[in-house]
């Protein structure tokens, strides 16, 4: 036990004492510092103008057009430990992480869609149309639009937290809690990455990658996907295939079907309907259907966390999965799908750089 030093705690040690020293980054003490907290003072119309410093002056921040703001500037050694946020989440909002001074962001993907919910369209505060529920480990999003992770995420020099509006014309408000740790960092601690994806509609008889370029040691640790289905029919056939250290056409490790990876089976079909789960590792949390009006198709939200088995690689690693559904006479359709994903992973630094964001038209939801 000597030489505990706060990170990685769980039930069995809770018990430990540390030297490491608590932080949080939030509106109301945006640098972190110990004693700053609740220092902002009441905006004259504000909801605390007859209170006063103290109570609750400062719970949200604007983002303005273009605007990108740092959340978090620390230096280490540390470690991330929970983020909380909720205010304008849509796909102009856009989540980068960068550790120790890199010049690439190791976390790179829209706000939602990092917390596991990729079809939150524009909208109000509420969970209005499509109202999601995410009960895992590492992830959960809460009624109403409340976005949590708990990602140990390791950094010895500095982390730097930013968030851009991509809106054109909209100021975009953002509620955030990001709670940190200040300790010592193992040798053997690898950085957290995250990485968004899009291809929209998935070309016929082409894999769909949810990740390639990586360079460096570490393991995978997870995958989100949201899943716009174009045909008729079931469409979750296809087989994830991770490629090891060199693999060629052939993967290390291959799935056996799209529903399988995410933990269920035979088309997830109970009398007749698609039906959600939440578990602490896996799920497919959010079924999407047609209004039979003007919503063109269904989409799902499927996650699928490697905690208990991530995938390590060496040297490099690649991620794909097919698009296959069924067409006449028993045979396989390739489906020309809106799909979408973030692939989570630790890995030595520095990283291959991500290839760059699509524009805004290639990202919306619509």
């Amino acid at each position: 036990m000597a030489g505990f030093n706060g990170l990685g705690m769980h039930l069995g040690n809770l018990w430990q004492l540390s030297n490491a020293k608590s932080r949080s980054i939030s509106p109301e003490n945006p640098t972190g510092e110990k004693g700053k907290g609740a220092m902002a003072e009441a905006a004259p119309d504000g909801p605390a103008r007859e209170l006063g410093r103290g109570w609750k002056c400062r719970a949200w921040i604007p983002i303005e057009v273009g605007q990108t703001v740092t959340l978090a500037d620390v230096d280490g050694p540390g470690a991330i430990q929970s983020i909380w946020c909720t205010g304008h989440l849509r796909r102009d909002m856009i989540l980068r992480i960068y550790w120790d001074n890199q010049p690439t962001p190791s976390v790179e993907c829209p706000v939602a869609d990092f917390f596991g919910a990729p079809w939150i369209a524009p909208g109000d505060f509420s969970a209005k149309g499509n109202p999601i529920v995410l009960n895992s480990l590492p992830v959960c999003v809460n009624p109403s639009r409340g976005l949590n992770c708990f990602w140990e995420m390791p950094f010895r020099k500095h982390c730097k937290i930013t968030v851009e509006n991509r809106d054109p014309k909209e100021k975009l408000v953002l509620y955030y809690q990001i709670n940190y740790t200040l300790t010592d960092v193992p040798d053997d601690a690898a950085y957290f990455h995250a990485q968004w994806r899009r291809t929209n509609p998935l070309p016929y008889g082409q894999v769909y990658t949810i990740l390639d370029g990586v360079k460096g040691r570490g393991h995978y640790i997870g995958t989100v996907m949201g899943w716009g289905i174009n045909n008729n029919r079931w469409w979750g056939e296809g087989e994830i295939k991770f490629h090891i250290d060199g693999d060629g056409e052939f993967p290390t490790i291959c799935g056996t079907g799209t529903e399988d990876y995410f933990g269920g089976a035979y088309n997830w079909d109970v009398a007749g309907q698609y039906t959600t789960y939440t578990t602490p590792f896996l799920g497919m949390h959010q079924v999407i259907r047609p209004d039979g009006t003007y919503s063109a198709n269904h989409r799902h939200s499927m996650y699928r966390w490697h905690v208990m088995d991530p995938v390590r690689f060496e040297q490099d690693f690649e991620v794909t999965i097919q698009a296959l559904g069924w067409r006449s006479e028993g045979r396989f359709l390739p489906g020309t799908h809106d799909i979408c994903s973030v692939a989570y992973w630790y890995q030595t630094l520095p990283a291959a750089p991500f290839p760059p964001l699509p524009d805004r038209n290639a990202m919306e939801i619509v």
